[in-house]
């Protein structure tokens, strides 16, 4: 009814809620020097019409139609090449016909789909079309591919989809979910401990806390964030836009606590620099504010640039960073920098407390305390670093996957232990805090501490 004869050419085109519609109509006069293209919101068809035309009377007339939800009726499962795989729709489904007598095609068709899910990478696609009660690929093949559109080349015209195979996903792991939920709250805990330490503990002069104060702020908001996400991720998943919002605050977290053990390991540097000076009273070199300045702008850089380069970054299945186009490399680059960074800033340091122990004529009680404090930044370093290096290695192998998550879930409960359970000072000060809440007094300043404006946070 559409269709109306001309001499030259015309087109008809229209829309409605389910189906998006193109009608174009050439006659024996056409005077177009290349083939029209049709086009939908999501799908685009090159047909060579003139040619065509000309075998038929010098008249040929092509209908292409894109539907919205059709999908939902005509499912990827009724595509039956192979029972093992998960079949997902990757395309809206479309139409095209010819309006002559003779329906015979000059040359291949050739269909640009867009994707209207998330491309995963290492799934086989295929350009099927509708035959009666299932789709097939006789006669359509995938010409080329990227992250957002696929060309499909077929010899004949029908109805037509895109479908790609993926490997069926593993059975959920009770084991490995039972895991992750008591060793992530036992790091939460551990976390909060090691921080209200940090925080209420009188320290002597020239400890300088605000980094580790800070790392353990960023362990515990990524750690309980991904905890609350993976408890609540059938919820969060249909929502995309939350659920970037999510990837890319853990992003943010994560990121953070490497460039506060970057800071740390430069304050450590500044300390032991600090041994081969006369004097023995150390000084602030950055302040509070400034150091809290650099430690969260890094992080909030990487990701607002990440999000700005590649703007569908965020958002996988897990609701972390997705793996396409290499974008996981805007977390692991800065990760695997920074680690490369601190290894040679703790070799610089341990040649330089060599030399100083040699040289220096100082008190035997100030060189053991150096000596532990570097142990225990190194001790840090390896704890903070090397989880990310075993992720390489957890796929279908579980007891990497737990060894990892081991790892990185206590990261929180390893700074309690080392900086707060095995410091005689912090010992001291748990101490009176016992035999205060035990005898019901109000805990007072320790007498063999210094007062607070004497201490360097």
């Amino acid at each position: 009814m559409l269709v109306k004869p001309t001499s030259n050419c015309s087109n008809v085109n229209f829309t409605r809620d389910t189906l998006e519609a193109q009608l174009f109509m050439v006659g024996p006069n056409i005077t177009l020097n290349k083939n029209p293209q049709l086009t939908t919101k999501n799908a685009a068809m090159d047909i060579d019409l003139i040619e065509i035309a000309k075998k038929n009377y010098g008249s040929a007339a092509v209908a292409f139609m894109s539907y919205n939800t059709m999908e939902d009726l005509l499912k990827p499962d009724f595509f039956n090449r192979s029972d093992n795989t998960v079949k997902t729709m990757m395309s809206t489904v479309i139409s095209a016909t010819l309006q002559i007598p003779n329906k015979q095609l000059t040359k291949p068709v050739n269909f640009t789909l867009k994707h209207i899910k998330d491309f995963v990478s290492g799934g086989n696609l295929s350009c099927v079309y509708w035959n009666i009660t299932e789709w097939i690929v006789d006669g359509c093949s995938v010409i080329k591919t990227n992250s957002s559109h696929t060309v499909c080349s077929c010899v004949h015209l029908s109805t037509f989809a895109l479908i790609i195979e993926t490997n069926s996903p593993p059975e959920d792991n009770p084991l490995m979910e039972w895991l992750n939920l008591v060793f992530v709250i036992v790091g939460l805990v551990f976390t909060s401990l090691a921080l209200l330490t940090f925080a209420f503990c009188r320290w002597k002069p020239g400890v300088n806390n605000v980094a580790r104060i800070n790392l353990c702020i960023s362990l515990l908001s990524a750690h309980l964030l991904f905890l609350l996400t993976q408890q609540f991720i059938n919820l969060i998943k249909p929502h995309k836009e939350l659920c970037a919002v999510i990837s890319g605050a853990l992003h943010f977290f994560f990121l953070s606590c490497f460039v506060w053990m970057f800071i740390e390991a430069v304050l450590l540097f500044i300390c032991v620099k600090n041994l081969s000076q006369i004097s023995s009273k150390l000084k602030a070199v950055l302040s509070r504010i400034l150091l809290i300045v650099i430690g969260y702008m890094i992080a909030a850089v990487v990701v607002g640039v990440s999000a700005g380069v590649v703007t569908k970054g965020y958002g996988s299945e897990e609701c972390w960073i997705k793996q396409e186009n290499g974008f996981i490399w805007s977390f692991l680059g800065p990760v695997y920098f920074i680690v490369a960074i601190n290894m040679i800033i703790f070799i610089s340091i341990i040649i330089s407390l060599n030399s100083t122990l040699k040289n220096l004529n100082a008190e035997v009680s100030r060189m053991k305390q150096t000596k532990i404090m570097v142990f225990k930044a190194l001790a840090q370093f390896v704890i903070f670093g090397c989880p990310w290096i075993l992720g390489f290695f957890t796929e279908n192998n579980q007891m990497m996957e737990i060894l990892f998550l081991i790892l990185n879930s206590q990261q929180g409960t390893f700074i309690f232990l080392v900086y707060c359970v095995l410091s005689d000072e912090v010992r001291q000060q748990y101490m009176k805090w016992l035999r205060a809440l035990l005898s019901g007094r109000k805990i007072s300043e320790p007498s063999n501490m210094p007062p607070k404006n004497t201490r360097l946070n």
